[in-house]
């Protein structure tokens, strides 16, 4: 549950995720428990039995798997159940010889009202076996041998007979498609791409366009993204204008901050003229779906001072004590060039012209936005919001970048947000890593969804700034692996890792404010681009469905606190060449499984002992097994506890993929 029950938890179509209860009774008696899913449609599915997660603790789980988009619902219903009671004392008491033909007998009372319950077609097994238990001319023994078989369990499993039957309430469960669970997402600049500077200096820089940056697309789309994500895309104001690396001068040609929207060109539902027409935007999301990509767009409502809503509604922002605009500020950092809105003074006003904003753009083929600083808004207004579009346009998904304190995070998950940003670059060291993941894929993954950008423009964490190379794939490697979405910002896989200033995570030269075209070529030929390990790792994430869900995250001990071991398994149904199925083939469930082994310290050779969890692995305690090292090619049987040496220089991790060694 959700608060109580008030928001939905969340999955996709396909996750298997755990449903959980608490479930007791007074006295000796034996119980029961299912889960139970009731499908969009209001069909109820077949319940799935719960087993206790942990002896003595009276907690109980069930595994569910939703299969279709939409708003479904759970609960959980619990009984007495009196047959499992009367088998415990009956293979207790029939052996010794103890009230034999009484316990027998009420079994056979018991069977008989089974069968009530039983369809039809199942009905007289337990009849029968009702008759057997009460025929003293058959052994005792063979009498209890026959309630207790594999058989008869399994029937009683699907048709238990259920006294003091307990139901929950239904509570909500919303299903989206797989992108708003898994993906990998690119970040970049339009204007960046095709933007040329003379260098004679007569003439200023000139912007590069929609119609250039798809050139860029299938570079993207061939490393194995599944998003190209782009900052805002409409007029840029003048006034206040930001210049390079955030001076408050800008000269005649800087093109200025994009999240500074607005000017007498337009507003949040125009494109900046220097990108283009709308339909060059139109050409450039239809092109990044013909290579499979789909286009994700800033949200940000915020307006530069020469955005057209300064004008037309004076009273949707806040007037300070000398009758001046109030403009945007994170102390130290001041927003000369940005206007925030206050949702207090005309809300119903803003909240229809944001809904006219995000429709018109969704007309425009947008199914994904990345909405900027949603925490500075008011959790109301997204949730109305996102409940409104999700009536009409349930495949659309909202990105919340909220690097603030956890409970706003928390709450903005809650209220209808499909991915969330995360303390993820922060996070460096073995403990931390463990720690937040845990927390990411616990109970907080039924409605908190974790986008793990590696950078941003504006993160640029002190590791990258020292680490190199190394750091850069180590980091890389996490995220892709850690969680089924993550993300990076142009210019990463060029290990671009220059800060304004000592200890600033701001780039220097940031894309932010000057157009920042690269020579993508120049730096694959020189080898200097690490673009070949992230097409590798998305094409790896692609391929294994473990990779694309969060609640299976494992943590294994290492004797090194500078190596992190982590695993993901699945069971998959994989279709297999079957003479005896109909049409030739027949579906056997697999593990997918992929364990990883990361030294964290950029900088040093770093070896461990790695102590593994088997069972996580779906292993038996003494099994001895094969891991292939899908990034070096190599294969090592393993045991329970391995020897591990990795230089991040070489390669800073192993990345396992799994078999028996049945030899």
């Amino acid at each position: 549950m959700v608060g109580c029950g008030r928001w939905p938890a969340k999955a996709v179509v396909g996750e298997t995720f755990q449903i959980t209860a608490t479930v007791f009774r007074e006295g000796h008696e034996m119980l029961g428990a299912e889960a139970v899913l009731r499908d969009p449609g209001g069909r109820v599915q077949p319940p799935v039995r719960m087993a206790e997660l942990a002896p003595g603790t009276d907690r109980m789980g069930a595994e569910v798997t939703p299969t279709e988009t939409g708003h479904w619902h759970f609960r959980v219903e619990a009984w007495g159940d009196p047959i499992a009671h009367w088998r415990h004392d009956a293979e207790i008491k029939v052996p010794r010889g103890q009230d034999v033909e009484l316990m027998l007998l009420e079994g056979a009372r018991l069977f008989e009202r089974a069968a009530d319950g039983l369809p039809g077609k199942d009905r007289p097994a337990f009849a029968r076996l009702a008759r057997t238990l009460a025929d003293r001319t058959v052994a005792p023994t063979r009498r209890l041998e026959a309630a207790i078989a594999p058989d008869v369990r399994d029937l009683l499993d699907r048709h238990p007979l259920r006294e003091l039957l307990t139901v929950t309430e239904w509570f909500p469960l919303t299903v989206h498609r797989e992108r708003a669970l898994t993906g990998a997402w690119y970040e970049f600049f339009p204007r960046s791409e095709g933007a040329s500077y003379d260098p004679m200096g007569r003439r200023g820089p000139t912007s590069g366009t929609f119609r250039t940056a798809m050139k860029r697309l299938p570079a993207i789309a061939d490393m194995g993204f599944d998003v190209v994500y782009l900052p805002p895309v409409h007029p840029i104001g003048r006034t206040f204008r930001k210049g390079p690396n955030n001076t408050l001068e800008a000269g005649p040609y800087d093109p200025g901050s994009p999240w500074a929207i607005g000017s007498e060109e337009g507003g949040h539902d125009a494109v900046h003229p220097d990108l283009g027409t709308i339909d060059d935007f139109d050409a450039f999301v239809r092109y990044a779906g013909d290579l499979g990509l789909e286009v994700a767009l800033d949200l940000a409502l915020q307006c530069s001072p020469d955005h057209p809503w300064v004008r037309e509604h004076p009273e949707w922002f806040t007037a300070r004590a000398d009758g001046s605009i109030a403009y945007a500020e994170n102390p130290p950092k001041k927003y000369q060039d940005i206007y925030p809105l206050n949702f207090d003074n005309d809300p119903e006003g803003i909240y229809r012209e944001v809904l006219r904003v995000v429709r018109h753009w969704m007309d425009h083929g947008v199914r994904i936005f990345r909405v900027d600083n949603p925490h500075t808004k008011p959790v109301p207004f997204w949730e109305r919001l996102l409940a409104e579009i999700d009536r009409d346009d349930p495949d659309v998904i909202f990105l919340a970048e909220a690097f603030t304190r956890p409970a706003m995070m928390h709450a903005l998950a809650k209220i209808g947000f499909h991915q969330s940003y995360t303390y993820f670059t922060w996070k460096n060291s073995q403990w931390e890593l463990e720690e937040y993941f845990r927390e990411l894929s616990g109970d907080a993954a039924a409605y908190m969804r974790p986008n793990v950008f590696v950078n941003t423009p504006d993160i640029l964490n002190e590791y990258l700034v020292h680490g190199g190379r190394p750091a850069f794939e180590i980091r890389a490697i996490l995220a892709a692996l850690l969680s089924p979405t993550w993300g990076m910002y142009s210019g990463y896989e060029l290990i671009e890792n220059v800060p304004v200033r000592p200890g600033s995570e701001e780039y220097r030269d940031s894309e932010k404010y000057q157009y920042r075209p690269r020579d993508w070529e120049a730096a694959e030929r020189e080898g200097r681009s690490i673009a070949p390990l992230i097409t590798r790792l998305n094409a790896f994430r692609r391929a294994h469905p473990a990779l694309h869900r969060l609640r299976n995250l494992r943590f294994h001990h290492v004797d090194q606190p500078e190596l992190l071991c982590f695993s993901k398994r699945v069971t998959a149904a994989v279709p297999t060449a079957d003479a005896h199925a109909d049409d030739g083939e027949s579906v056997v469930a697999l593990d997918d499984v992929v364990l990883a082994v990361v030294n964290l310290n950029p900088h040093m050779v770093r070896e461990a002992t790695v102590h593994l969890d088997l069972a996580a692995l779906g292993l038996d305690p003494d099994a001895e097994f094969v891991v292939t090292d899908e990034l070096s090619g190599e294969s090592y049987t393993w045991r329970r506890a391995d020897y591990v040496r990795l230089d991040p220089h070489i390669q800073p991790a192993h990345i396992f993929t799994l078999r028996r060694d049945d030899s």
